[in-house]
């Protein structure tokens, strides 16, 4: 019996950005409504995926953020 071919593994995003563009295109496209359940159930799973890249990316900067201030987190005030 013929395997069935393997699902392509989701793409990571290029940046931050991206990420985020394609989380908030994927809430509006599940809120919709219109999305039969697999796919608002897959949806939910890349969702999942690109909050956690998105986390990442944001923990990332706050720790260089830290190390630029010498390890005492200021609060930063716009200038």
């Amino acid at each position: 019996m013929p395997k069935a071919p393997a699902a392509a593994a989701p793409v990571e995003p290029a940046n931050y950005e991206a990420a985020l563009e394609e989380l908030e295109q994927l809430i509006e496209r599940i809120e919709s409504g219109q999305m039969p359940l697999e796919q608002m159930l897959a949806g939910y799973q890349r969702g999942a995926t690109l909050l956690a890249f998105c986390r990442a990316r944001l923990d990332a900067v706050q720790d260089q953020i830290k190390i630029l201030d010498e390890g005492k987190l200021q609060a930063w005030t716009q200038e």
